[in-house]
């Protein structure tokens, strides 16, 4: 029984000592191997940001395209209104123009005083300075 506890304790030594030297050189080359699993990682994950970046910087250059062309078919439009009208921007179309552009106005506040022809009064302002009396404090 001595010699069996003798063995044991050489044994249980012996793999003792090759799992010190399986760890003194595993180790190390597990964690080289592991931060360069992590580095590949990082990189792929920067590649693939990276081209999201670029398709949606691509995205927004064609909306920006889309809406060039829009303004310049709104041009377009106007340029062609305004040959209709020969030429000119009459009275009557700037008033038009003016109501048209009173849907863009959500949110603010519009004070309408009707004249004769319900028209707003686009010249509100521009009176001549001559013959108007002076106000005295």
């Amino acid at each position: 029984m001595k010699n069996l506890t003798i063995t044991g304790i050489i044994v249980l030594t012996v793999l003792g000592l090759i799992f010190m030297v399986v760890m003194l050189y595993g180790y190390p080359t597990y964690r080289v191997w592991s931060q360069e699993m992590e580095g590949k990682a990082e990189f792929a994950k920067a590649e693939q940001n990276r081209r999201i970046k670029i398709e949606e910087a691509k995205a927004n250059l064609e909306a920006e395209k889309l809406n060039a062309m829009a303004e310049v078919e709104r041009a377009k439009g106007a340029a062609a209104a305004i040959k209709i009208e020969n030429g000119a921007l009459s009275e009557k179309y700037i008033q038009y123009l003016w109501v048209r552009q009173q849907n863009n106005l959500n949110d603010k506040t519009v004070i309408y005083i009707p004249t004769e022809t319900n028209l707003p009064i686009l010249e509100a302002g521009r009176a001549p300075a001559k013959g108007l009396p002076k106000v005295s404090e």
